[in-house]
């Protein structure tokens, strides 16, 4: 199975009229996402890719009930948008949107923790389950999907978007598929992140082993490495970091908002020590993530 999304996520997509949301709706329609209504204030009663547009989440879930959402909309407006969503009833939140002010941020990720709801990003591409579902502009058109992504065994979690394409591409001409990829996003503070996607892996019976993107910046990691540790967990997870120059620029930022280090504190160095100990693999090399996790693989089976 498929964690967060899967083949029966009905989806609705706020901010659907922009751009860039009429483009990704047509990616997701072409993989056989089940987008059944959009919304943008103003537009109700338009269509796009035959999606029928309404001015209100509570109009279109009236009409066309859903479980999820992807925001897509000015950062300044995403606290409404994503608050609207909670409010009727929307259980998983995938923003696209970067540069959201981090009170709102906060506002919306604690809401959706006493509604029950998960939050994928800010900042995010989205998500794929190979030939289940797509939320999101993650791998782009529905050919460059199909040809990085496959069915498989192995979850992927990364904090760049377009570096959960290159890991699913690098495992996919090894021959090795995938259960669920996602962009968690790129910015400080995101809803799903590292800590709180493992279980979800964990308890998937199809997910035999993770890969992981890390980057500088941020302590989930190390909380990751110490929760991994102590509960003894049996997953296999091969993890590749990202940007290991940074630690000798500490205070710069690099990439994405989340890419700064103070210190020792969310460095790649730290990171690395603390995975190990903890028992999690560590790819040195990006080349070095297939034979890793063909040994993680080999050991489950």
């Amino acid at each position: 199975m498929a964690i967060l999304a899967d083949r029966d996520a009905r989806v609705i997509i706020q901010g659907i009229t922009g751009r860039e949301a009429a483009s990704f709706t047509k990616d997701m329609l072409d993989y056989g996402t089940r987008v059944v209504a959009g919304c943008t204030p103003g537009k109700g009663g338009q269509q796009v890719h035959g999606v029928p547009v309404f001015d209100t989440v509570r109009q279109a879930v009236r009409d066309h009930p859903a479980n999820a959402s992807v925001i897509s909309v000015p950062p300044a407006l995403v606290k409404g948008a994503a608050l609207e969503a909670l409010d009727n009833g929307i259980k998983l939140l995938v923003i696209i949107t970067e540069r959201i002010p981090r009170k709102d941020v906060v506002e919306v990720l604690e809401l959706a923790r006493e509604t029950g709801a998960r939050v994928i990003g800010p900042n995010t591409l989205g998500l794929i389950c190979p030939e289940r579902v797509k939320l999101g502009m993650a791998g782009g058109p529905v050919e460059d999907v199909r040809k990085s992504y496959i069915p498989g065994p192995v979850g992927v979690a990364s904090r760049s978007g377009g570096m959960t394409t290159e890991i699913a591409n690098l495992l996919t001409t090894a021959g090795i598929g995938q259960t669920t990829c996602i962009s968690i996003g790129g910015d400080s503070m995101v809803g799903c992140n590292f800590l709180e996607l493992i279980p979800l892996f964990e308890a998937d019976p199809e997910t035999k082993a993770v890969v992981l993107f890390c980057e500088p910046g941020g302590v989930i990691e190390e909380h990751l490495a110490a929760w991994y540790r102590d509960n003894e967990v049996k997953l296999p997870i091969v993890a590749f970091l990202a940007g290991r120059f940074v630690d000798s620029m500490p205070g710069v930022r690099f990439g994405h908002a989340a890419t700064i280090v103070e210190g020792d504190r969310g460095s790649a160095r730290s990171k690395r020590e603390q995975f190990i100990e903890a028992g999690i693999k560590v790819a040195d090399k990006f080349s070095d993530i297939v034979p890793l996790i063909k040994e993680a693989l080999d050991g489950e089976g």
